[in-house]
């Protein structure tokens, strides 16, 4: 009876945890519902084993219950995070990365949509983007924010530098300004370092010139 039980709640914490793939359009069970299964099947097992034969199956709901919770922890708590933004930033230009080692999000805005040519202001009409992100971060306070300025391989490396940094200070300031609580985010530039496409051509270049918004798991 104590197996049947913990494999109907493992079966309920798949459905519940499965997930779109954004790029194969497959269903796929996240990580935080893996960690909610091994935590559900552990909680089971340490409440049979500390009670007597005739609570046994009571406790072991209870048990599964707790530990599928204490198990999805962050995972969980990352995966809703990302499905609203995923939502709210659907067809405004941002790309949504997932870091499948450490299970940060990470938000990529180009630079042609969030500032003027060779400028750290904002573009006016992208603050609705920055706005809805604030909104989520605002929800999930748990994590922090590191925001990366980059630039191509074009010019001074002086001045790609310091360009990279203003544009990651005038976006985490945005953050800040929106209510983002000024301790959980940090700005950094690293000028033409990181690309992430081929600067040889000016399709790569694009790609090169931009902002990312890091959204770091909490720490459990």
């Amino acid at each position: 009876m104590r197996i049947l039980m913990t494999a109907a709640m493992a079966g309920t914490l798949v459905l519940a945890g499965c997930t779109t793939n954004p790029y194969t359009g497959e269903r796929q069970v996240s990580k935080g519902a893996y960690g909610a299964i091994i935590g559900a099947a552990a909680g089971c097992a340490i409440a049979s084993a500390t009670t007597k034969r005739g609570e046994r199956n009571e406790r072991c709901g209870q048990g599964a219950a707790i530990g599928g919770v204490v198990g999805g922890g962050a995972g969980v708590y990352m995966d809703v995070q990302e499905k609203k933004l995923r939502d709210r930033l659907a067809g405004v230009g941002v790309g949504i990365q997932r870091d499948p080692n450490t299970g940060a999000i990470n938000l990529i805005m180009p630079g042609n949509i969030t500032f003027p040519t060779a400028q750290a202001s904002i573009r006016a009409d992208f603050y609705p983007v920055l706005d809805a992100v604030s909104d989520v971060l605002k929800e999930y306070k748990d994590t922090t924010i590191t925001v990366s300025g980059h630039t191509d391989s074009q010019g001074d490396a002086a001045y790609n530098q310091k360009l990279s940094q203003d544009r990651a200070s005038s976006v985490a300031s945005y953050l800040v300004n929106r209510g983002v609580a000024s301790g959980r985010v940090s700005a950094v530039g690293f000028g033409k370092t990181q690309p992430i496409a081929d600067n040889s051509s000016e399709a790569g270049r694009t790609q090169n010139r931009r902002v990312e918004i890091r959204i770091n798991p909490t720490q459990q």
